[in-house]
């Protein structure tokens, strides 16, 4: 099972971004896959999630958008209005259980099984 993201790169202050991530090796249309990101001599931390819905985390709320195409089994992030604060590696994940309810933190890194390689993403000034 591999995650693949890609889409980073290097834009400026109020540029929009869409990451990618697209899964081999099984389908995840039945699990919660996710999005976090980890900038430089940070923990990494929760940016958004989705099962049907999205959930997100406050300081991408609004700005953010998550979705997915469970025919081409890829997880999506749309980033607008990136501010230099959303620099970091982003980091697909999924779980590899079916979808355990909404009380399951899936803000929490601990409760993925599957991670992809992180992509870089770079917001300047």
């Amino acid at each position: 099972v591999q995650l693949q993201a890609s889409g980073g790169g290097l834009v400026q202050a109020g540029d929009s971004l869409r990451l990618s991530c697209t899964a081999s090796g099984r389908t995840f249309s039945s699990t919660v896959m996710g999005w976090f990101r980890q900038a430089a001599g940070k923990e990494r931390e929760f940016v958004s999630a989705t099962w049907s819905d999205g959930t997100y985390a406050e300081s991408v709320k609004g700005r953010f958008s998550i979705s997915r195409d469970n025919a081409k089994n890829t997880l999506y992030l749309q980033m607008n209005s990136l501010k230099v604060e959303d620099t970091a590696v982003y980091y697909c994940a999924a779980d590899g259980a079916r979808y355990r309810g909404s009380t399951w933190p899936y803000w929490s890194p601990a409760v993925y099984d599957y991670w992809g390689q992180g992509t870089q993403v770079t917001v300047s000034s």
